[in-house]
């Protein structure tokens, strides 16, 4: 018999009223609960003793969330939470149509838990991910009506459906697709779309241009930050882990100041808005009660590891302390650990480990996806079999690569009025073979401070390339076509 029990509780949209949490922490801590999680989907997780929840305990704790209405799973996930980019409303604004009100709107019309995993987006923010969802539903530049995307269970293939839903109807087409491909994931799209449409009309609009994703940039959300009149607060735990007894004094101020949601978000951390300016100081001194730091390492945040994976958590905090050693820049960047088979994970570099020699070891293989956006989801592998120890390692020559290829030098070019394509002359440059980084003595190097007009064979020959620190002596020499400078 096990001795533990998961316990896993939804929070919609990754909202929760101050008092619902209470109650929930309340219960928790009679069932000998000392601290929760929070999932990538937004939702609570706790570890409750076994005996308590079959109810031969001192507290049945599924008697209290049976008796408050709240839908709870145990040892199981057949209802996965959906998942929305609320918490970043208003604190990361992005100018687009979407409020507080339609996010609330499309609440109240779900009256069923979803088989499958729901994502509801922002399509101008980079903060909550796109496509980790069986349907994502992405807001399009036409008021009230988004872009519906559709990844049938157990399957990396996705697909467009081709009319934009009204926000009304999102509750509708997700209860009726959810009926036709539930243990159909080899169902064809126009199969789906007729067989959706069959079972009545939808509110939609025609799609007349195409999703432009937003580059991924990861907002800092931790600390303190003023928007508007108001301040909100992010928190983030680097254990993942929250106390009972911390959370509940959360929930207790929040009361107390007028506070009515705490948000949850896919990065396993707190959210908590419109706190007045003049109350800012008892938050100040809640975090002190509790030594909680509230400023982490910006290359600490961008991480996502699986739900109550310890070994992923372990690797991840390995990788950083070596990140900080060196002084390793990620900006831009999200790392993502994966150490089981089909789990979902969300990064633009992925870290999935890979049992060998019949279990008996494992490596690492790391990817990264095409673009270096996670939300495009297409990855290409990078290193594979690399041993735990080197992943690091690795890792940092991935970065390198990253920024090679976003930081193409720009050059200022004047034209002149009587110069002609025709005019222009190649010329020789050298260029490093592994970032391709161009050294050109019209230029110089201002990261080694090169001055202008230094040509290449007077370099120091300790001189390296200024983005991957190649050796001076493996640059090539190449032709390019001239500018007029």
């Amino acid at each position: 018999m096990k001795d533990y029990s998961l316990l896993k509780i939804n929070l919609m949209g990754g909202i929760v009223s101050p008092g619902t949490l209470q109650y929930i922490l309340s219960a928790a801590r009679e069932a000998g609960v000392r601290e929760v999680r929070f999932g990538a989907r937004q939702q609570i997780l706790m570890y409750v003793k076994a005996e308590t929840v079959r109810g031969s305990g001192i507290i049945d704790l599924k008697k209290k969330l049976y008796e408050s209405k709240i839908d709870f799973e145990i040892d199981s996930d057949n209802y996965p939470n959906i998942i929305t980019s609320y918490c970043a409303e208003e604190v990361f604004p992005t100018g687009q149509w979407i409020s507080e009100g339609i996010y609330n709107d499309i609440f109240d019309g779900f009256d069923y838990q979803p088989k499958l995993k729901v994502n509801i987006s922002d399509f101008q923010q980079s903060f909550t991910p796109f496509f980790t969802g069986n349907l994502n539903f992405i807001a399009s530049n036409t008021q009230n009506f988004w872009y519906l995307y559709v990844r049938p269970k157990q399957s990396n293939n996705i697909f467009r459906f081709p009319i934009l839903i009204y926000t009304l109807e999102i509750p509708k087409i997700c209860k009726r697709i959810e009926e036709v491909i539930w243990g159909n994931p080899e169902m064809g799209e126009n199969e789906v779309y007729e067989k959706v449409i069959a079972k009545g009309e939808i509110i939609s609009q025609v799609i007349l241009e195409d999703l432009k994703l937003p580059k991924f940039s990861l907002p800092y959300y931790e600390g303190f930050n003023r928007y508007g009149d108001k301040t909100w607060l992010g928190i983030y735990r680097r254990n993942e882990t929250f106390s009972v007894d911390f959370l509940e004094e959360i929930c207790e101020l929040c009361l107390e100041t007028k506070i009515g949601q705490i948000c949850t978000t896919p990065w396993k951390s707190l959210i908590i808005k419109s706190i007045e300016n003049k109350h800012r100081n008892l938050w100040d001194k809640l975090l002190g009660k509790y030594t909680i730091n509230v400023r982490h390492a910006a290359n600490e945040l961008n991480w996502q590891v699986e739900d109550l994976a310890e070994e992923g958590l372990s690797l991840k905090k390995s990788i950083i302390r070596e990140f900080d050693d060196e002084d390793v820049r990620t900006f831009g960047l999200s790392f993502a650990v994966q150490t089981r088979p089909k789990s979902e994970v969300f990064g633009s570099v992925v870290i999935k480990k890979r049992s060998i020699f019949a279990g008996l070891s494992n490596v690492f293989d790391i990817y990264h996806t095409t673009d270096f956006n996670p939300n495009t989801r297409e990855l290409v592998l990078f290193e594979k079999g690399v041993n735990k120890a080197h992943v690091p390692e690795i890792l940092q020559r991935l970065t390198k690569r990253f920024y090679a290829q976003n930081s193409k030098q720009e050059v200022s070019i004047v034209k002149r009025k009587e110069a002609k394509v025709s005019d222009l002359q190649p010329i020789k440059v050298h260029q490093c073979p592994t970032c391709f980084t161009i050294y050109d003595e019209r230029f110089g190097d201002s990261v080694n401070d090169i001055p202008v007009g230094v040509k290449f064979a007077d370099l120091p020959s300790d001189y390296c390339c200024s983005v991957c620190e190649g050796a001076k002596s493996e640059f090539v020499e190449v032709e390019v076509e001239g500018l007029l400078v």
